[in-house]
């Protein structure tokens, strides 16, 4: 299984033709270029023609690229996915998704283009059927949940003060959901980028939950989410051990076995394999920048 790392994740607006320039060098994993939120309706038809030719000029390198589009319903939606269908973008983020039949409205176009489909998980439907959206990945091209927390702070009247407390369990079912149905999951904006400690912190609340990175709205977010969402040196030295230690011959067969007085199951050996996976992916990413 290919594995892309998706630590960070940068927002851009489609209506700054400078920042479409700019990201060309930035060290995010994925680049989201947003035609929704970020731009202004007035500048909608402009800042698609933008991340048109942005794309068609390429220059990105590894950097996964991801077409945030407007919501259907809209009157910039039908422009935008025949933008985006052309475009040669990886995947297109859908926003404002309430459950299967919005991904189901997408499956064909997206299938027969190539391009993946990520779905936007920032409305109080869009929890509550989490678990119906990330089955569609059996027969749609869905491949990442993306939350928007501060679509749901809007929603629900919740908080995102106190490390998110009224939203750990919503963001728990999303993770839940995604890994029942072996789709990627991304956290969501942290929105103070001065405060790199506060980052820093819902970025390890993040990870410690099971999200492969976090969503950003500024380049000096990039470092510490890089960071954080890395395995660590300890951590890759550790997965080493256990894959090394299983691979002896003595150990073939073993469901379970003793490393430094710690009990390692084969499970763990699942996971030393994946930690590997990432990092290899990691460096891989790197030398490819």
């Amino acid at each position: 299984m290919t594995i892309r790392p998706r630590r960070s994740v940068l927002y851009m607006p489609g209506s700054n033709p400078r920042a479409l320039e700019k990201a060309r060098d930035l060290p995010a994993d994925a680049l989201i270029f947003d035609l929704e939120d970020a731009v202004a309706p007035e500048a909608k038809s402009t800042a698609r023609a933008q991340v048109a030719a942005a794309l068609a000029a390429g220059g990105y390198g590894p950097r996964e690229c991801i077409v945030r589009i407007n919501a259907p319903g809209t009157e910039w939606f039908e422009a935008d996915l025949e933008m985006v269908l052309q475009s040669g973008a990886d995947a297109v983020l859908l926003p404002k998704v309430t459950g299967p039949a919005d991904i189901h409205r997408l499956a064909g176009p997206l299938t027969e283009a190539g391009i993946a489909l990520w779905a936007m998980m920032e409305t109080p439907l869009a929890v509550l059927n989490a678990r119906d959206i990330a089955a569609t990945a059996d027969a749609a091209p869905l491949s990442c949940l993306v939350m928007g927390t501060n679509d749901l702070a809007r929603e629900t009247g919740a908080s995102l003060a106190e490390g998110r407390t009224a939203f750990r369990p919503w963001l728990a079912t999303c993770v839940a959901a995604a890994r029942a149905f072996g789709l990627a999951i991304i956290d969501g904006v942290y929105n103070d980028f001065r405060d790199e400690k506060g980052l820093a912190a819902e970025c390890r609340q993040g990870r410690l939950m099971g999200f492969d990175g976090k969503t950003l709205i500024h380049p000096a977010q990039i470092g510490p989410a890089n960071a954080i969402f890395a395995p660590t040196r300890e951590e890759v030295a550790w997965a080493e051990r256990i894959v090394a230690a299983f691979a002896l011959p003595e150990n073939a067969g073993k469901g379970a076995i003793s490393i430094d007085g710690r009990m390692v199951e084969r499970l763990h050996l699942e996971i030393a394999e994946r930690t590997l996976g990432l990092a290899r992916a990691i460096r891989e990413r790197e030398e490819r920048a």
